[in-house]
């Protein structure tokens, strides 16, 4: 019999109509199956509730981790945690070895109360719908997995700040049950507990290893086990050697500048002074920003210290140079007689100039000005005098105490006690 297009058409129409047929009747075999599952189900009831405790596997892909903060002292990570346990009551002989359900299946199902002990907000992806799928397995083994971001506290030791490694622990358990109902391990059949994504780096820290480990802790007297990894994280320095090392370097070579300059230009060392000063005060300030308010100090405060007082230094340095050595170093003093009635009245006049008179007549104090170049050293010894108490101090003579007229000596003399004791007194204070 010859075959028309229509037949064609009827025959592929059969077959399609056979085929719905045949998937119409799986899916209403699989939903008598899960109706009959759940049928005198009872979810607030754990599974082999009154018998042995309950196992959850547990198992955590890391995708990306960051930011890590030091101020708050929390890290945040994005991950697909999983757990599988077995739940005799779902156990069905249907012929497929597993089926993918939708998440409205979990809120008829008892599933494991499982917190982040050491978590802070965290929370599932709902973008575009909640980031989570649960599976099920014909002899009642149950999958659930979920995408998660989770804000964990971690307690960090920054004494060896920038140069620091610090362990980040992340803990998980069950929030109502005890060990004596529901035990958590890591799942066995996996090669690590906990993975890391092979794409994920860390601006910041190196991840130098991430040890997995479960234990038993007591919370409000009720043995609970707890699911633990630790991220050992180390700190890289590049960033603080460019923002904080490299300038204070910088900033110690210009505060050294102020050697060459001479000390008589007084404004100029001091304002150099006072900005390296300013500006190493500001630099340390700055990298205490992003840092928590701790009672120790870090490596890092003892660098910028170190740096500061050598900066500091400089302008100390300049201000005994200029104390002990603001004598001789412009024009000399001169002592000068004006008439010869002086040693009636008693009075001694002193000008500046490099020399010194008697009457109308100046001469010039060479012994003076070549002694001013030892001005530095006799200075030391007459505060060293004074500080002991020696009767030296009274016989070192200043420059200027050379008098040609030894009519006035006396005077003079009376003089010079007068400024050594004046010397002596602002010394001591």
């Amino acid at each position: 019999m010859k075959q028309t297009p229509v037949h064609l058409l009827l025959i592929l129409f059969v077959y399609v109509e056979v085929q719905c047929h045949k998937h119409v009747r799986r899916q209403n075999k699989m939903s008598r199956v899960l109706d009959k599952m759940l049928e005198g189900y009872d979810k607030r009831l754990r599974p082999g509730f009154g018998g042995p405790p309950i196992t959850v596997h547990g198992h955590i892909l890391v995708r990306s981790m960051g930011p890590i903060s030091e101020r708050d002292m929390v890290y945040s990570m994005d991950c697909y945690y999983r757990q599988l346990w077995e739940d005799k009551r779902l156990a069905s002989n249907m012929n497929r070895e597993n089926i993918s359900l939708s998440i409205k299946f979990l809120e008829r199902i008892w599933h494991p109360d499982t917190v982040f002990f050491n978590g802070r907000r965290s929370y599932l992806h709902t973008i575009t719908t909640p980031n989570k799928f649960i599976r099920l397995n014909r002899n009642g083994t149950i999958l659930f997995s979920q995408r998660l971001t989770v804000r964990a506290s971690c307690k960090m030791h920054l004494e060896n700040f920038p140069m620091d490694t610090q362990q980040c622990p992340l803990e998980l358990g069950s929030f109502g049950y005890s060990a004596d109902e529901v035990i958590y391990k890591w799942h066995p059949g996996l090669k690590e507990p906990v993975e890391i994504a092979s794409h994920m780096t860390l601006n910041q820290f190196d991840l130098i290893g991430y040890p997995a480990s479960n234990f038993t802790k007591l919370i409000k007297d009720t043995p609970h086990t707890i699911l633990a990894v630790k991220f050992f994280l180390r700190r890289h320095t590049g960033f603080f050697l460019i923002q904080v090392y490299i300038p204070c370097i910088l900033l110690v070579v210009l505060s050294w500048v102020s050697f060459w300059i001479n000390r008589e230009a007084t404004s100029d060392r001091i304002a150099l002074g006072t900005t390296t000063v300013l500006t190493m005060t500001f630099l340390g300030l700055d990298i205490r920003t992003d840092l928590p308010k701790v009672s120790y100090v870090t490596a890092l405060d003892y660098y910028v210290a170190v740096c500061f007082g050598f900066v500091i230094s400089t302008i100390i340095q300049f201000a005994v140079v200029h104390y002990f050595t603001k004598y001789g170093t412009g024009d000399m003093n001169m002592v000068f007689q004006t008439s010869d009635d002086s040693d009636d009245s008693g009075e001694i006049g002193e000008i500046t100039g490099r020399g010194r008179s008697n009457g109308d007549l100046w001469v010039t104090d060479n012994a003076a000005y070549a002694n001013s170049h030892r001005r530095p050293l006799r200075c030391f010894y007459k505060m060293w005098d004074c500080v002991t108490g020696t009767r030296n101090y009274s016989g070192r003579s200043h420059p200027r105490d050379t008098i040609v007229n030894t009519e006035v000596q006396d005077k003079v003399a009376l003089r010079i006690l007068a400024d050594v004791g004046e010397t002596c007194a602002c010394t001591i204070s």
